[in-house]
């Protein structure tokens, strides 16, 4: 179809009078657009005329400084279609833009031009076909159904932080009886590859924690059950995978002693806190477990539902859009890399990768990311969201606290650079996310529909007397 042009006066196909530049889109097969641009003979000339300008500092002509020999000569001395090539090359570009914003075409990728007229004399006469970001329809994604982790504090998640904070007060007492996980041995240790010392692993009166791992699985492995006074020889698997030789060990154990916990008790837990009893202590942890909580199942409410909504997604999306987000993603890596004085060479052979891998990994990360984005923009537009100017310049005053600038500042920064759109975009994404949120159905592990409350922070006491 046409696309009519905004003044409302013409159509897309008819003259446009006392305008120097006309266009028109059609939409094509494929998520493509074709932009037919014709531009009239005087804004032709002025194009040219720059170009005899440019030419006029390149071309040395007797009698005239860089610059100042007239266009006549010039065309005389090169000939109109030197002048008429370069002004074609240089403006075309940005005749193109000004049909994309008249059209207000979202274009994703380069056109195609095909210059159809005017390459010789007469208006300028071309054809742009690019691809353009496609519009997806959704259903469903106001129910998503989200899986979170319960934000309900159990006893068992307070005495598991009891269990913690009587560990950091438990006493170490010398025992007769074999060790077992959780005892500390005091060992002399030689370990050694192919009869020569290992760094590291040779140790005299070392306490070591059985079944802590700190070693290697096959010391623990011996330890338990293992006596004062005994010899333990045995060979471990290197933990080096490239290293096939094993490890040998000899374990002279000392000394076996048991970690005892002091008793819960209000003395215990006013030594241990700023808290005179047990009780006051235990509502501290869970308070403070069930903050956490809340934060967790938050975070995973909103990753749940860009995941469940990309879920909904069922069209192709464009290769175009695919490489654009993994060359950002690229550049974003290599940028973090360069904060911190490394390449993106040393990257990948830190992590043992290569090149090609990398671009996989990035580009399946990527395909998902697009696939959210297009999702996204469904949402905004089906329910018509909008970020107001309130919520932009909060947004903004948010971004000047983070760089440590006034808002005014910040904000004309982003003026210059054309950016305050792209601020806006991010609110709206954000609403429409708090949207979706909104309408999901949350559920815990088990598939328990969780109270939509318990995401929130209480109102303490103080609060709701003010």
């Amino acid at each position: 179809m046409t696309w009519a042009f905004p003044d409302g006066g013409d159509d897309a196909t008819s003259p446009l009078r006392s305008r120097p530049m006309k266009s028109s889109v059609v939409a094509l097969e494929g998520n493509k657009v074709k932009l037919s641009v014709e531009v009239d003979e005087t804004e032709l000339d002025k194009a040219i005329e720059g170009a005899f300008k440019r030419i006029a500092h390149e071309v040395r002509i007797p009698g005239f400084r860089p610059g100042k020999a007239p266009r006549r000569l010039l065309e005389a001395r090169l000939g109109s279609d030197v002048a008429r090539q370069e002004a074609l090359r240089d403006a075309m570009p940005e005749w193109y833009a000004k049909a994309v914003e008249e059209h207000d075409v979202d274009v994703i990728a380069a056109p195609e031009i095909d210059i159809t007229a005017g390459q010789e004399d007469g208006p300028v006469v071309f054809d742009a076909v690019v691809e353009v970001r496609p519009k997806i329809e959704l259903s469903g994604y106001d129910a998503l159904r989200v899986t979170v982790p319960s934000p309900l504090v159990a006893d068992e998640d307070v005495d598991a932080q009891i269990e913690r904070l009587r560990g950091q007060f438990g006493e170490l007492r010398t025992v007769e009886r074999p060790a077992r996980d959780g005892d500390h041995t005091s060992i002399d240790v030689a370990g050694s590859l192919g009869g020569e010392p290992v760094e590291g692993l040779t140790a005299d009166d070392y306490l070591y924690e059985v079944g802590s791992g700190a070693i290697t699985e096959e010391v623990d492995e011996h330890l338990r059950g293992a006596k004062p006074g005994d010899i333990l020889v045995f060979d471990a698997e290197h933990p080096d995978p490239d290293e096939e030789q094993p490890i040998s060990f000899r374990i002279l154990v000392k000394e076996v002693k048991e970690k005892v916990l002091p008793d819960v008790t209000d003395e215990w837990a006013n030594d241990a806190s700023e808290f005179e009893t047990v009780e006051e202590l235990r509502a501290d942890l869970r308070e403070r477990i069930g903050a956490v909580k809340r934060v967790q199942s938050q975070l995973a409410l909103r990753q749940g539902v860009v995941d469940a909504l990309t879920a909904l997604v069922t069209d192709e999306v464009p290769e175009a859009l695919v490489n654009q987000e993994v060359g950002r993603r690229i550049q974003d890596l290599e940028h973090r890399l360069q904060h911190q004085g490394a390449s993106i060479e040393q990257y990948l052979a830190a992590t043992g990768k290569d090149a090609q891998e990398l671009v996989e990994e990035l580009r399946e990360q990527s395909s998902s990311a697009v696939k959210a984005d297009l999702a996204l923009r469904a949402v905004i537009e089906a329910e018509q969201i909008e970020a107001d100017d309130a919520s932009v310049d909060a947004e903004i005053e948010r971004i000047a606290q983070q760089m440590g600038d006034k808002p005014e500042k910040v904000r004309k920064q982003l003026e210059r650079a054309g950016q305050v759109q792209a601020v806006r975009s991010d609110v709206t994404r954000g609403k429409a996310l708090e949207w979706l949120a909104d309408q999901a159905v949350v559920v815990d592990e088990d598939g328990n529909e969780i109270d939509r409350s318990l995401l929130e922070a209480p109102v303490k006491d103080s609060e709701e007397s003010e």
